[in-house]
This record gives structure tokens, sequence and C-alpha cells, in this order.
């Protein structure tokens, strides 16, 4: 017979927090502050939070809907049970593409970071040398053990909040609160919007490790609702804290580094820079942790072969689907190929949160385990929010993006034929090899 055991539930309601805090809090937030004061001022700190709101709608579904299931997947799950396993398996391909394309270009990011430090990096060698380096590090550390992971992913985030932390403390202290603030003009305010939504990208990200979750229909329902309202409060603070600091910044590549640099001299941008280093690399490192958990879900519910399922025996990992992924992020980023894939990253996510709307609706007219039930008078106003948030991101697709998209479902159903095709090819569950 053959030994099968499913991944334990280590995550509690911290982890799947940390996961969604690491999801959204990466390199964006070391450019953001320069980005929104240039456009809209003083208001900047205000935009956030007022932005916040119809994002942490669209937060509210996910959440909601995973207290619906206890297995990995996230929206890919949702996605296939309410409209079926062709949805099911285009969404998830699409989650994974634009996963490891954003990973990909991070690790270069990486690189440059600490390159800027230690030009060691830099090179036609070391930098992918140093990239294999890294995801080899991340793919055994997820490897070996999820727990381990959350306790690196911990560590990381300390590293990366406890200087910014200071750097508001000594900033507001020195400088005082900012109290004025200028209403911007609506074009101001038209040309940051899709900047802030992008900052808060990945406030799901507990929910596709839901089989590794303890109790996972109430925590991962409290964590990304929290993580979502604390990184807001986090950007305006920050936000705050660099207004009122006032740096020089010849460029606005690193605003912060900048602040840190006026505050505390050399060694402040240097602390603000190696905070960048940890932020994108604990940013990394929670995708390694839940993103795989697509594949494997997908290779348990027979979308994928069933090479994706396993598990390892020592570790409790999905360790075939961690290797999977950690091999299609090489060799993306070893490829170079991600700069042009880029701009479909935007397109890739909308296309994801309609089919996130679309499995509500099923979900809620059908009635799916009493989701219709518990659903009271606030989601009249949370739903429509989020439909006009996810449609107005949609209508600033530019076509190109829209054309590329279409292209990725099509070879999306091609792969697609040839998984059913592999999946009907294997061998029956539980027949073992002599």
């Amino acid at each position: 017979m053959s030994e099968s055991v499913d991944p334990p539930r280590v995550v509690r309601t911290a982890g799947a927090i940390l996961l969604n805090l690491n999801g959204m809090v990466g390199a964006g937030i070391f450019a953001l502050p320069a980005l929104l004061y240039l456009n809209i001022g003083s208001f900047a700190p205000v935009a956030i939070l007022l932005f916040a709101i119809p994002i942490g709608c669209v937060a509210a579904i996910i959440a909601k809907l995973s207290t619906l299931f206890e297995r990995s997947g996230g929206i890919q799950l949702y996605a296939e049970t309410a409209l079926g396993n062709f949805a099911g398996f285009q969404t998830g391909w699409l989650m994974i593409c634009a996963s490891t394309t954003g990973r990909a270009a991070n690790f270069h990011v990486l690189v440059s970071y600490l390159a800027a430090l230690f030009p060691v990096f830099e090179g036609p060698v070391a930098r992918p040398v140093t990239i294999i380096a890294l995801i080899a590090f991340m793919t055994l550390l997820g490897i070996t053990g999820t727990r381990r992971s959350i306790g690196g992913i911990w560590i990381g985030t300390l590293l990366k909040f406890t200087p910014l932390v200071l750097l508001c403390l000594v900033g507001f202290g020195s400088n005082g609160f900012p109290g004025a603030v200028s209403l911007p003009s609506f074009s101001g305010m038209e040309s940051v919007a899709l900047l802030i939504a992008y900052a808060f990208s990945g406030f799901g990200a507990s929910v596709t490790a839901a089989g590794e979750t303890r109790d996972p229909r109430t925590t991962l329902f409290r964590s990304v609702l929290f993580a979502i309202g604390g990184v807001a409060v986090f950007y305006a603070i920050v936000q705050w804290a660099y207004i009122a600091i006032n740096p020089d910044v010849g460029s606005a590549d690193t605003p912060l580094a900048a602040a840190g640099q006026k505050l505390f001299g050399d060694w402040g941008a240097m602390m603000i820079s190696i905070a960048a280093i940890f932020s994108i690399g604990t940013n990394q490192l929670s995708s390694f942790v839940v993103m795989p958990r697509i594949l494997f879900g997908m290779g348990e519910r027979r979308l994928l072969p069933a090479f994706f399922a396993h598990v390892s025996l020592r570790y409790r990992t999905p360790d075939h689907a961690i290797l999977a992924y950690a091999g299609i992020v090489t060799i993306i980023a070893l490829s170079g190929s991600f700069a042009t894939l880029l701009p479909l990253l935007v397109a890739v996510e909308q296309a994801i949160f309609l089919m996130l709307l679309a499995s509500l609706f099923l979900f809620w007219r059908r009635n799916f385990r009493g989701l219709r039930d518990a659903m009271g008078g606030v989601w009249l106003v949370i739903v429509p929010v989020a439909t006009a948030m996810v449609l107005w991101m949609a209508s600033q697709i530019p076509a190109l993006a829209v054309l590329s998209l279409a292209g990725l479902a099509v070879l999306g159903a091609v792969l697609y034929w040839l998984a059913r095709r592999a999946v009907a090819f294997e061998r029956p569950a539980g027949v073992v090899a002599g």
C-alpha cells in the first residue's frame, strides 16, 4: 500500500496575519511615499485610508468565502467549486503566472538592493548565481517545514518593520506631526488610484494555505481583515512621517532612504536600505509558502497530475509543488522574460477578482453551505463597492494587456487539455508499481 500524509495545520492566526502582511508590504513601501506626495501632496495619507475602504471590501469577500472551505487553493478553489474545473484551472494558471512573474522580477530588485550595499553581488555571473542561491534557500526552507518558513518570515518582518517604526518615531519627534491637509485635484487622485491599489496587492495570501491552517474558517477571516486594516494604517503613518521629515530627494526612487539620511546620516540611509532588503526577502518567502499550495491543491483534486499532490513523509510539506514553483520562478528570472510580462500582472489580477465575484454570486444564489443565510445587510454595501472597484480597475487596463491576457487564457486552455490527458493516463489511486 502507498503511504500518504496531509500537511499539518501549523499556521495559527498570527502566522496567517503575517503571510498577508508580507504579501502586501514588499518593495512598494520604499518608493510609494515620494510618488504619492509628488502627485497629491499632503492629502496622500488620507488617500491611502480612503482607498483602503473599497480594497477592504474586496478583501472582505475573500475573507467571507474562506469561511466555506478548509482545503488549500484560495480563489482558485472557490472558482473551481463555483464555476467548474475549467474555470478553476484557468484561475490557478493565471495566479501562478502572476506570482512567478512577480517573484522573478523581485529577485532582480532584491539583488539590486544587495549590490547597492555590496557591489560584489552585481555582475554577469554574480547576479544569476545570487538569484539561484536565494531561490534555493527559500525552496529549502519551504520544503523542510511550514513552521520553519513562518519562523523565517517572523525574523524578516521584525528586521524590516523595526527601522521603519524608528524612522516614523524619530521623524515625528523631531519635526512634529503634519497637520495641514490640502485637497488635490481630481486628475491628481486619478493618477495615484492604481498606484495605491497595487500597494495593497497580496492581502488575501493566507487563504491559499487554508489546508495548513488551524481552524481555517475563523482564522483566515480574521487574518485578512486585520492585515488590510493594519497595513492601511501603517502605510498612512509612514506617509505622514515622510511628509514631516520632508527630505530633499533628487530622485523619487529611494524616498525613505533619503528620509533616513536626513535624520541619521549615512547609517540611516543604510539602515533603510537593509530594511528594504528584508522587506523584499520576506515578501518573496511569503509567496514561496503560499503559492505552491495552489499547485498542491490542484494536484489533490486531479486538475493536475498527482505529482503535484505529493507530500514529503519526512517534513510533511508539499515538496513537489514547492520544487515546481521554484523551478518556474528560476527559469523566468534567469531568462529575463518577466520584463515583457509585467504589464500583464494588473490584467491578470483583475481577471482573478472577476472570478472571485462570480464565485460569490453563484455561492449566494445556491446558498452554498449556508452562505446566503450568513450574509447580513452590510453585504448590500460591501459587494457593490467591491464590484465597482474591480470593474474600475479592469477599465484601466490597456488594450494590449487585454489581448495578452486572452493569449494567456488560450495557452491555459491548451494546458488544461494536456493536464486532463495526463491525469487520465495516471495509475488509479492506491495502485503502487511493483
